[in-house]
Order: structure tokens, then C-alpha cells, then sequence
């Protein structure tokens, strides 16, 4: 089963992440642990909207579930047929890797946010304004949003510390404020996607120029992702030795990442040795 409806609320959002989250789980597919991630963030944002921490949250909802869609979207079309022409250039980078044991889970956590911050968000806000939204009123909600990403970091650190537990060993995950989710969501990657947002928004009807843009961006962003599955010298060693010691079990390590999990040291040896 693939998902294909578009989502039209949050609710939805989260219904439709989780029938992917339990596909992938079924199938052993590493596509779950994005998924996984995204599942988290989601639902938080739902919880502050429900709690009115946003200035506008109807407007921060229909934000979230436009700004969904298009990787649902981007899955969906993926699972059909992986040469369609749907699948935008940055997406596909990040499917493909999916594909391949040689890249840790924070390899595909970045991958995933690099196509899906980097390229989708920027056009999301785009089409939200071309819907009469004020930008400028827009922007606060979306500068809150990082906090709510800084409120989930530790947890999601926690959860990679328990699944590749050479990680923090080497550097590659750090304090709340230093690790490299926190650097890759919350610095340049989203402060890129709102100007990557003014650009389209400046283009008004030239949907020329709109079209350029686009293409130009998945481009670069595509080629962002080649890189950072790319390693060579020390680094590579280090992601060889992490790799050594991740959890091997797709499943399992979909399950950390998605539910709320205490494991015993002898679990946790178990699932390296999976």
C-alpha cells in the first residue's frame, strides 16, 4: 500500500505518515526512519497549535499540511514508479540512498530534511502567500517553528545515541545547541528555504521565471544531498566504525524513532549485532 490521498488537515498529516511509518516497518524499508522523524515534529506542532502558542495557528496548520503533502506526494509517486518525473531531483537523492546499508540513520534523517526543508518549504510558503496569506505575518509562525524543532532535538539525539551509539563518540551528534540536526534545521537550511520563499514570491505571474527557479533550486539541493553521502579520509573511517556498531534491524530502529523506548543494555547489544 502506497499513500496517495492528499492530506487536507494535520490530522490527516499524521494518519497518512503513519501508514508509511507501518509499511516500512512490515517491509524493512529505510524510508520509515525519516518518516519517523517527521511523524514527531508533526504531531508536536499540532499540540501547539492546539494549545494557541502560534499567532495564527489555522494559518500554521494550513502551512504544516501543504509543506506535507508535497513529500507525501513525493512518496507516494516514488512507490508507483521510481522514474517518474514527479519525483523532484532532491527527493529522489534521498529515496535512492534508502535503498543502500552503507549510510547510517543520520544519513537518511539529513537526506530526507536536506530535500524537504531545503527545496520543499521555500515553495510551500510560496504557495501559501499566492493564496492572499501576509508573508510578513507568516514569517513569526514560521520562526516559531524552530523553537518547537529545538524542544524535540534532545529526544531525537537521545534516540540516535541509542541506535548508533558510536555517534556521540565521535562528535557526530553533540550538545542540544551544537549537534548537527540542530545546525541542519534550525541555522542556513530553513533561513535558505525563506529566502528560496521571497524569490518565488517575487516572481508574481511569471510562471517563466517561477519554473526556472524551481529547477535551478532542486539542482543545487540535489547535488547538497550527493554530498553529504559522500566521505572520504578520517571522516569516512568514522563512518565506517559508527556503521559497525549501528543497529542493523531496519525495523527496530524504526520503532526507536518513533515510539518512546527504555532499553535494557542486553537489547541494545542485541540489536547492534542484528
Amino acid at each position: 500500500m502506497t499513500t496517495t490521498a492528499t492530506a487536507q488537515d494535520i490530522e490527516s498529516v499524521i494518519a497518512q505518515l503513519e501508514a508509511i511509518i507501518h509499511q516500512c516497518e512490515s517491509t524493512g524499508d529505510r524510508l520509515g526512519y525519516f518518516a519517523a522523524l517527521y511523524h514527531k515534529v508533526t504531531c508536536k506542532v499540532k499540540e501547539d497549535i492546539d494549545n494557541k502558542l502560534f499567532e495564527d495557528g489555522s494559518r500554521l496548520a494550513e502551512l504544516d499540511v501543504v509543506f506535507a503533502n508535497r513529500y507525501l506526494c513525493a512518496y507516494s509517486q516514488w512507490k508507483a514508479d521510481k522514474n517518474s518525473p514527479l519525483v523532484s531531483a532532491s527527493w529522489r537523492v534521498a529515496f535512492k540512498s534508502a535503498e543502500a546499508s552503507s549510510y547510517l540513520v543520520l544519513h537518511h534523517l539529513l537526506l530526507g530534511m536536506n530535500a524537504h526543508i531545503n527545496y520543499d518549504l521555500g515553495i510551500a510558503v510560496a504557495e501559501l502567500a499566492a493564496k492572499g496569506n501576509d508573508v510578513d505575518a507568516l514569517r513569526r509562525d514560521y520562526n516559531s517553528i524552530n523553537n518547537v524543532l529545538g524542544a524535540l532535538t534532545y529526544g531525537v539525539i537521545n534516540k540516535l545515541n541509542i541506535v548508533s551509539p558510536f555517534l556521540s563518540v565521535l562528535g557526530f551528534t553533540g550538545t542540544n545547541s551544537n549537534s548537527m540536526l540542530v545546525q541542519f534545521s534550525l541555522g542556513t537550511a530553513r533561513d535558505g528555504a525563506w529566502l528560496f520563499a521571497t524569490d518565488l514570491i517575487a516572481c508574481g505571474t511569471d510562471t517563466q521565471k517561477y519554473t526556472d527557479l524551481t529547477l535551478k533550486r532542486d539542482t543545487e539541493i540535489s547535488e547538497l544531498g550527493t554530498l553529504l553521502t559522500q566521505s572520504k579520509g578520517f571522516l569516512k573511517f568514522g563512518i565506517f566504525i559508527i556503521r559497525l556498531f549501528e543497529w542493523k534491524n531496519v525495523k527496530k530502529v524504526i520503532e526507536v524513532l518513533h515510539t518512546h523506548q527504555k532499553l535494557r543494555f542486553s537489547e541494545v547489544k542485541a540489536n547492534i549485532k542484528r
